[in-house]
């Protein structure tokens, strides 16, 4: 079933009632909800239409609502109903993002061509998302974020559309399963691009000065605070701040963060002045934040908060095909940073690497690709996998046989660059049963050229 056109937001059910009819008339189809909150639940970065929404409701009013709206995709069209006296709220609610207002009682004729205009601009704002994303798949996607597995494809299908929006993301992963290198990559292929990327771990900072990390102070504002410091909220205006091991935040401090959010406003410490920020956070844990906030270690209004759209990262041995590509791009990166030759792996060094478990995920594989290139074969040994053990207990041994074997191309075409013939040597097979093997494992020679 596909989105309504409009979603109409309204405390008054007569006038959701009358809405609903005068759509209907106009072949534009609604759905209509009694209060923000309930309407919020229908609204999502792919949603297709617009938001009609009243500014007078109990409880979120149309500000609060537009704000929202625009925490979870910035170009969706929010358009705010007023009555006579609410026009000067209505041009400041333009003044914050939204698409337009009109005052009550409207006419019907102006408001159809004011809904009609904004769905077109939706319509565009989607399309131009769409051929941004396949684009990037031409190109796709930086040496940030490598795999051709079916884990990280869906890792690729969920961030894809949301880059260009700033919607908070919530990265969930195992210790070092590349959240870092995800966040970054977000940050590098969004529009906020050329500001600041700011990370912050929340677990490495005393409890005692992650406060004044955050939002920063003022001269005199406690013991020591001799010279004014920019927080990394401040310091991420207009780009990005990741909040890496996010459930190690204090709860007191979860409170100011949450209102900074919700409000976009920061005070240093010290100081009564709040001061403007337009930041998108991307948050990274490895604990489950949901059942945190249950038993009252995580507040649940922020994870909430956090929470508009969540990735989960596979850990590595979840995406073993992945693992000789990661590997001979860590080598190459390793090679060129110690001045040594890349040594392409063998057979059987491949088949060692996707026999380990790899605890330590990406950044262990990545440690052990530059101990390869610095010590060479002898670091292998680290992995304590003989060759021919299985450590997967997950795995029928024909999916083995078929993970290894795509591996084992994918590893020799990333060192002949493509090259097809010097693959078959090799590989020691013949050209067609290169092509067979290629088209049953989906590779494309040209993804490997440099």
């Amino acid at each position: 079933m596909s989105d309504p056109a409009v979603i109409f937001i309204d405390d008054d059910e007569p006038i959701r009632q009358a809405m609903a009819q005068t759509l209907a008339l106009e072949d534009l189809t609604m759905v209509s909800f009694a209060d923000g909150a309930s309407g919020l639940t229908a609204i999502s970065p792919d949603y297709e239409g617009v938001v009609l929404c009243d500014y007078n409701m109990p409880g979120m009013d149309g500000l609060e609502l537009l704000d929202r709206v625009r925490d979870i995709d910035d170009s969706i069209p929010v358009i705010i109903l007023t009555g006579q006296g609410d026009i000067s709220t209505a041009v400041s609610a333009m003044q914050r993002g939204a698409y337009d207002f009109i005052e009550k009682p409207f006419d019907h004729d102006e408001l159809i061509e004011l809904l009609r205009h904004a769905l077109e601009k939706r319509h565009l704002a989607l399309e131009n998302r769409q051929l941004k994303a396949q684009l990037r798949q031409l190109t796709r996607p930086g040496p940030r974020i490598l795999g051709d597995s079916p884990a990280m494809q869906r890792v690729i299908a969920t961030i894809d559309p949301i880059l260009d929006i700033s919607a908070n993301i919530l990265l969930f992963g195992e210790t070092g399963s590349g959240k870092d290198a995800l966040a970054r990559y977000i940050h590098e292929n969004s529009p906020r691009s050329a500001h600041n990327f700011v990370a912050i771990n929340c677990g490495a900072v005393p409890e005692n000065l992650i406060e004044s990390e955050l939002f920063g102070h003022e001269p005199g504002a406690f013991t020591g605070a001799d010279k004014r410091r920019i927080g990394k909220v401040e310091h991420a205006d207009k780009g990005t701040l990741f909040l890496d091991e996010v459930e190690s935040m204090p709860l007191a401090l979860q409170v100011k963060l949450l209102r900074v959010l919700e409000e976009r406003k920061v005070e240093r410490l010290g100081s009564n002045t709040p001061l403007d920020v337009d930041v998108r956070v991307i948050a990274a844990t490895k604990s489950d934040l949901k059942k945190l906030s249950d038993e009252g270690e995580f507040r649940a209004d922020l994870y909430y908060r956090l929470n508009v759209v969540k990735v989960d990262i596979p850990a590595l041995r979840e995406r073993k095909e992945d693992i000789p590509l990661l590997f001979h791009h860590f080598v190459l990166i390793a090679a060129a940073r110690y001045d040594r030759e890349s040594v392409p792996l063998d057979a059987g060094q491949a088949a060692r690497l996707m026999q380990h478990n790899w605890p330590g995920n990406v950044r262990e594989l990545r440690n052990l690709a530059e101990r390869y290139v610095l010590l060479g074969p002898v670091a292998l040994d680290e992995t304590g996998v003989a060759v021919g053990e299985d450590v997967s207990g997950r795995r029928t041994l024909g999916e083995m046989m078929d993970a290894f074997e795509r591996s084992a191309i994918i590893s020799a075409l990333n060192a002949c660059q493509g090259s097809l013939k010097d693959t078959m040597v090799q590989l020691g097979i013949a050209r067609k049963t290169l092509y067979d093997k290629m088209k049953k494992h989906g590779l494309d020679k040209a993804e490997f050229r440099e």
